[in-house]
Parts: C-alpha cells; sequence; structure tokens
C-alpha cells in the first residue's frame, strides 16, 4: 500500500535536530519492510491555529509503501516523541482504482438519465 505522511516539528528545532527525526522516522520505516519513496522537507510554516502553544511548525513531507504495521510503529514515534506536535497518514488508492470508480459513478448517473427521461416520455392513463 502506499501512504502519504506530514508531520510537524517544533519549530524550535535547529535544522540538524530535524535531520535525525527524519533519518529515525526513515529507520522506522525500513525496518518495519517499508520503503520511503520521497522525503520533503518544506520548511516553518505559520499554522492556522496554535498547536501545543505554537504558532508556528517546520513541516516534512513523506511518501511511503509499506504495510499497516508500518504505519502504526511510526506513528507510535511520532506519539512519543515530544518534538513533534501533529501528525497526519493518509492511504494512497492507485490510479487505476480512481478512474474506474469515477466511471463507474459516471454510468450510475447516465442510467438514472435515462431512467428519468423513459419515465418522462410514458403516457399517463386518462379517465373518460
Amino acid at each position: 500500500m502506499s501512504y502519504e505522511c506530514t508531520f510537524i516539528c517544533s519549530p524550535e528545532l535547529d535544522s540538524a535536530k530535524i535531520e535525525e527525526l527524519t533519518s529515525k522516522a526513515s529507520k522506522i520505516i525500513e525496518n518495519a519492510g517499508g520503503t520511503v519513496k520521497n522525503l520533503q522537507q518544506l520548511g516553518k510554516k505559520k499554522l492556522a491555529y496554535n498547536v501545543k502553544k505554537f504558532r508556528e511548525g517546520i513541516y516534512v513531507y513523506m511518501e511511503l509503501s509499506g504495510s499497516g504495521s508500518m504505519v502504526s510503529s511510526l506513528e507510535t514515534f511520532f506519539k512519543v516523541n515530544d518534538s513533534i506536535i501533529r501528525f497526519l497518514t493518509i492511504k494512497v488508492e492507485p490510479k487505476k482504482k480512481i478512474v474506474a470508480k469515477k466511471s463507474a459513478e459516471k454510468k450510475v448517473e447516465e442510467v438514472k438519465t435515462e431512467i428519468s427521461n423513459e419515465s418522462a416520455e410514458l403516457p399517463t392513463a386518462t379517465a373518460e
């Protein structure tokens, strides 16, 4: 399975500490049998609202592939680490499934339209 993970670190951390956190996260992923496809440090950004009394945070984005147990061990690492103030991991569906799902929804809409058009064309019985 493919996953996307973004975590926000405390703005008080220096770049060496951020590198250390990302390398630890990568090791956890690799030890659980997963791989890191993409890793980006997005830098310090202003948060929409205060999180643990911080107004800013350092964002790190990762694209992963692996099992669900890999994700749970990674999220456990995030939960116990005080330097990470927020995180989010989502499962990414392959594009083939998304396209198939959209085409199926489109077919359903077409059938609904045909049924409503046919019912509008039916003659109604009148009492004489």
